[in-house]
């Protein structure tokens, strides 16, 4: 009975404390959320507005030196030999690539064709009439049902393959035939590169590894940190010299000798914190001409890096996380919210700015997203997320046209033997 009487008296004492206006309890939370409320922020983000810069400016063009090749250890293209858009010729089928984000891929061009793949990791070898050669496919039935993606070099007679399932292999271009197949310890994520008899590539782990050639044996691997989630972009790598240069998702940049393997400089771009966001970290290409390294992110920054020492020349505040182009003094980029970007080179101080996409409607261009970008002769193409294609003139910066190129994802366009192609899901598109 007694003990019946503490309980009635305890839980009363309780619930008075709780429900009491007066309670201590009570004023204190109420004191928290009062205080909560006149905090400020002092040091608020600001949300940079980007505006147009000389856009009447005319830059000279005339001395124009253009390149005509689609493979470069430096990813230094420059200006291509293309005068521009006349017609849209025939298109090169296959079956359709699934559960894509993006189309980061590359065709093999050919002087009487290209190569590209299909939904099952099927290789497909096309003449110049858009008809198939031969097609070949390398899986096994397991394999296919994981629907590989593939990343190609040419070399020589020879095309080597690796894949986002862990394999890497060598093939025959003339007939498709396998020369050798190796398995890898984890999915590849990056271009490949060739120097002599040795290819380069980056796999999920962050971890720049090399091969023969000759049969696929792993000749040594260098691994940077990993991250914590898996990201969408493809890592970046470069060659110049006895150097391979490679990004990786959580933004260092690290030079290694390419026949010892050892490290020669590491350059981190990020925090630490990037480790547990770098789904959301997206880097450019690497592109050098030489002496230099250039590229960006989506964090803001633009980077100029000297090639031998990993040191910054100069960083300059560009949201862009695709490849930007190198012709002569002067850097080409285009922003993530469509402002195309000439620089200096030398110092990184901005010449033009101009807004590609100011004949959308304000509140469509906030869904529209740049790809990829080539310069030709006279003009700039640029893919967009909206499957439209940009044409931009380089002396003025103004859009001539816009072309409908699909409904869906596209790639980034490619410039080879004068004529210009852009991948579609399904296709590749051809334009004279």
């Amino acid at each position: 009975m007694i003990r019946l009487i503490l309980l009635v008296l305890t839980l009363l004492f309780l619930s008075n404390c709780s429900i009491s206006e007066t309670s201590r309890i009570w004023n204190d939370k109420e004191e928290k959320i009062e205080n909560q409320k006149k905090i400020k922020k002092l040091f608020a983000e600001e949300k940079k507005i980007i505006t147009e810069f000389n856009p009447e400016l005319k830059l000279d063009f005339f001395k124009l030196k253009l390149n005509s090749y689609i493979i470069d250890n430096k990813n230094n293209f420059g200006a291509q030999n293309y005068s521009g858009v006349n017609q849209k010729n025939s298109s090169y089928k296959f079956s359709k690539i699934e559960d894509l984000n993006h189309l980061n891929y590359k065709p093999i061009f050919l002087n009487d064709g290209l190569i590209f793949f299909d939904k099952k990791g099927t290789i497909i070898r096309y003449d110049n009439n858009k008809k198939i050669v031969w097609k070949k496919n390398h899986y096994s039935k397991s394999e296919k049902r994981l629907r590989p993606k593939l990343y190609f070099l040419l070399d020589n007679q020879n095309l080597l393959i690796a894949d986002s399932i862990a394999k890497y292999y060598s093939i025959n271009i003339k007939s498709g035939e396998l020369n050798w197949s190796k398995n890898g310890s984890y999915s590849f994520n990056s271009e490949i590169k060739k120097e002599d008899n040795k290819f380069f590539i980056v796999d999920y782990t962050n971890t720049l590894r090399s091969f023969s050639v000759d049969d696929g044996s792993e000749l040594w691997n260098f691994q940077t940190e990993d991250s914590f989630a898996i990201s969408d972009t493809k890592n970046s790598l470069i060659i110049v010299g006895d150097l391979v240069v490679f990004s990786n998702s959580i933004g260092d940049i690290t030079a290694i000798n390419n026949e010892s393997g050892l490290i020669t400089w590491q350059l981190p771009t990020q925090s630490s914190n990037i480790i547990n966001e770098s789904y959301n970290f997206k880097t450019s290409k690497l592109v050098s001409d030489g002496k230099s390294i250039y590229f960006s992110n989506n964090k803001g920054e633009f980077y100029s890096i000297d090639l031998k020492t990993g040191v910054i020349n100069w960083i300059n505040e560009i949201d862009s996380n695709i490849m930007p182009s190198v012709i002569g003094n002067l850097i080409f980029t285009i922003s993530n919210e469509g402002y195309l970007y000439i620089l200096e080179k030398n110092t990184g101080n901005i010449i033009r700015v101009t807004n590609l996409y100011k004949n959308y409607k304000e509140k469509k261009r906030k869904n529209i997203k740049p790809i990829g970008f080539i310069i030709g002769k006279t003009n700039l193409y640029l893919t967009n997320n909206d499957g439209k294609m940009i044409v931009v003139d380089l002396v003025t910066g103004n859009t001539t046209s816009t072309i409908k190129v699909s409904n869906s994802i596209l790639s980034e366009p490619f410039i080879f033997n004068k004529n210009l192609f852009i991948i579609k899901n399904g296709s590749i598109v051809h334009y004279n």
